[in-house]
């Protein structure tokens, strides 16, 4: 997958549950370990946990790959 394409996935992922407040900050000439940094808002734990899953299982369907995951045992916040 290209990196617009990542992009594109995870934003749909992330409206297809109902995610809140999605903003996309381009960081390309702010670091050269990612090109774009994707945040948004659930209503609890359990949604914040089904919107990182999701994210993840579109992605790897799409033929990308998920390096790691951080924060799912509590939901409170989820990178």
């Amino acid at each position: 997958m290209q990196v617009e394409e990542i992009k594109n996935t995870a934003i749909a992922a992330l409206d297809e549950i109902k995610a809140r407040d999605i903003v996309v900050l381009d960081v390309k000439k702010l670091t050269s370990l990612f090109d774009y940094m994707i945040v948004a808002s659930g209503e609890s734990a359990r949604q914040n946990n089904a919107l990182a899953r999701n994210v993840q299982d579109r992605v790897k369907a799409g033929g990308g790959y998920v390096v790691g995951s951080e924060g799912s045992q509590t939901g409170e916040w989820v990178l």
